[in-house]
């Protein structure tokens, strides 16, 4: 995984997750479960197709996090900047654009 340069947003007031933030930090704790499981599994030489369904759950789980996290930020960020009409919205639409971009190359 390639790390992605961008500007870090440090006003959480304007995060569109904020309002499900628990639940996405019970998934991404569900996830982190996960990804020990795999490696134990590996650690312990398991059969590869076994590792390989829990991988792909893993995926699954992690693309899940991602698309609604892709949601929450349309519906809030870009419509809020939108609304406002300025150059932020179309700041806002080229990152969700290039967002939707990095995950249909995933």
């Amino acid at each position: 995984m390639t790390a992605i340069a961008t500007e870090p947003h440090t006003d959480n007031a304007h995060c569109g997750y904020i309002s499900d933030k628990a639940l996405y930090m019970r998934r991404m704790r569900r996830i982190e479960g996960q990804a020990r499981g795999v490696s134990k599994m590996v650690d312990e030489e398991q059969y590869c197709i076994d590792i390989l369904t829990q991988i792909s759950a893993l995926t699954s789980a992690l693309r899940a996090v991602a698309t609604g996290l892709l949601d929450d930020h349309l519906r809030h960020c870009v419509l809020d900047a939108a609304r406002m009409g300025d150059a932020e919205a179309e700041v806002k639409i080229k990152e969700a654009s290039d967002a939707i971009a990095r995950l249909v190359r995933s």
